[in-house]
């Protein structure tokens, strides 16, 4: 009996340490696993739109009007001010197909948004984005995470060939 009195606290100890020591941290790195694959969901998804914007719309030579749009339609995530001011870079590049080759030349064009201006595939990249959440306060470095990139036909870039009207 006298045993048993010693020994009544152990396991509320032994609990403890293996809830602090291993559930916590577990739970943790979960919780911030699932919100770097969010974000990364979202960057791809979020560039993908971008790059069927482009191959709709109007081509213009600096690809404004793209990256206003998509950084009025950053998708909601964590870290959305990094999309929409921060680091994370958009860049929008034309391009057409050389007739004899066949290879991807850069597109050029003298004007905008005509039926004479339209490219034949667009490149929609963002770069620089690192996921810095929880990794800060530890003093670690953020993950950088690869340059998301998407290429698509264009197709008729805003404009109706039949009477030459383009919309941005």
């Amino acid at each position: 009996m006298r045993r048993k009195r010693n020994e009544s606290g152990a396991a509320t100890v032994e609990f403890a340490l293996t809830y602090i020591g291993l559930i916590v941290p577990v739970t943790f790195a979960i919780v911030f696993t699932a919100q770097l694959l969010w974000v990364w969901h979202s960057a791809i998804e979020w560039t993908r739109e971008g790059a069927r914007y482009a191959a709709t719309h109007c081509w213009q030579a600096d690809g404004s009007n793209v990256t206003t749009y998509m950084k009025a339609n950053v998708p909601v995530n964590v870290d959305q001010a990094q999309f929409a001011n921060g680091p994370a870079e958009i860049s929008v590049t034309f391009y057409s197909r050389d007739p004899s080759s066949g290879t991807l030349i850069d597109f050029t064009c003298t004007g905008d948004c005509s039926t004479a201006c339209v490219p034949d595939v667009v490149i929609v990249s963002v770069t620089g984005y690192q996921f810095t959440r929880f990794f800060n306060y530890l003093g670690m470095n953020p993950i950088s995470l690869p340059d998301f990139s998407t290429t698509l036909p264009v197709e008729g870039a805003g404009c109706n060939p039949e009477d030459g009207s383009c919309s941005p």
